[in-house]
């Protein structure tokens, strides 16, 4: 039975749910047309109010999605209007909104290449790129989960509120944001500096700014009109030693690695991504 569209007594909420709707569908078409999900993919979400989302339906193709397809649900996950049922991964929205008041949209999707980096257990925690410092900062790795439950959320909650972009572990990557826009700029931003990250390695690997530049970089966060979630940052891995960072050469890596594929298990470490580093001729760091 399709439940009602409106909602009496709020003032102004159906107009504010009207260009949710409408944002819903568009960046789904623009997350398809990118390849950023294939077939029916991925998710989306927007608050309408205090206590309701609006959310993509299960079994949609994100690329053809009409207005009166979406679905509204409380913070519960009480379908309150709309004739589908929520997206299989409805849970994890709903960890965004009651864990931040200042989360308004969610994207999930599975960029091929910074998804690829999840696939092999990589985070994206290194300070290489100015850019994703001041926007993102540390980019880290949710363990894995059976997507669409609860074991995929224990993993998440931690990094949910320090975090506006996470790579989920063998799945793809989850993005927040104020609005619809910048938690799809953000997803992004994940996925290009995958691929500048993969071309980098493939060079030898990418020179690591250093902790003073990296300091610099967060001071001047409001300068750029980017804010800090929850007030605070998590900043990535520069190019000085520290107790979160393994320090290893390529020789020291590689039996490591054929060990753990003798094993059949991945390699892991206390930030759950494996960092290498070597100096080159300007005693800079390197990440191999």
């Amino acid at each position: 039975m399709t439940r009602s569209l409106g909602v009496v007594g709020r003032a102004g909420q159906p107009e504010i749910e009207k260009k949710r709707r409408l944002e819903i569908c568009r960046i789904g078409r623009r997350m398809y047309r990118r390849g950023y999900v294939v077939a029916c993919e991925g998710n989306l979400s927007a608050r309408i109010d205090s206590d309701r989302v609006l959310l993509t339906p299960a079994g949609a193709c994100k690329g053809h999605l009409l207005p009166e397809n979406l679905v509204v649900v409380d913070l519960d996950g009480t379908v309150v209007c709309g004739s589908g049922q929520p997206s299989s991964e409805m849970l994890m929205h709903l960890l965004y909104y009651s864990s931040r008041a200042d989360v308004q949209a969610v994207c999930h999707a599975h960029p091929p290449t910074a998804t690829g980096f999840a696939a092999a257990g990589r985070a994206l925690e290194a300070a290489v790129l100015p850019e994703v410092v001041v926007s993102l900062g540390r980019i880290p790795l949710a363990p894995y989960g059976t997507p669409g439950t609860w074991e995929l959320c224990a993993g998440l909650e931690p990094l949910v509120k320090k975090h506006d972009a996470i790579l989920l572990e063998n799945h793809g990557v989850v993005t927040s944001g104020q609005d619809l826009a910048t938690a799809f700029q953000r997803l992004e931003t994940v996925e290009q500096f995958a691929r500048i990250l993969l071309t980098a390695e493939s060079l030898g690997g990418p020179n690591l700014l250093t902790r003073a530049e990296v300091q610099k970089l967060i001071a001047a966060r409001s300068r750029y009109g980017v804010s800090c979630p929850q007030g605070s940052i998590e900043l990535p891995l520069t190019s000085e030693p520290s107790e979160n960072q393994i320090s290893l050469t390529r020789q020291g890596r590689d039996p490591m690695i054929k060990g753990a594929l003798r094993r059949n298990r991945p390699l892991q470490c206390e930030n759950s991504a494996f960092h290498v580093r070597a100096r080159d001729d300007s005693s800079k760091s390197r990440l191999r």
